[in-house]
């Protein structure tokens, strides 16, 4: 009864392991890797669409923000002048470095 037991596990422990062997070997023949790359490619795009959405939804609402204080007629502060390199004439990064002659 005992060997009939332990191959009865060893015929269930080599199939797991082909089963698993296989899935792996699977994984290296060209359609494996095509779609392995597809499925990686898809969840880059889709996290790439929900970055940008975010930054539109960001975007959106602080110039709603703006809007508001113009109308208003509240000064509009400016949280990121400190970091711009602002000219004596207002312009900005290298256009207020520029010599235009």
């Amino acid at each position: 009864m005992k060997r009939l037991l332990w191959l009865g596990v060893g015929v269930a422990v080599g199939a797991i392991v082909v089963r698993k062997v296989t899935r792996k070997v699977n994984e290296f023949t060209p359609s494996g890797i095509a779609t392995s790359l597809s499925e990686s490619a898809g969840g880059l795009v889709e996290s790439l669409r929900s970055f940008v959405e975010d930054v539109r939804a960001g975007m959106a609402e602080r110039e709603q923000q703006i809007h508001e204080a113009f109308a208003a007629g509240t000064l509009y502060e400016d949280k990121f002048a400190d970091l711009r390199d602002d000219g004596p004439d207002g312009a900005h990064g290298r256009h207020a470095r520029e010599d235009h002659r």
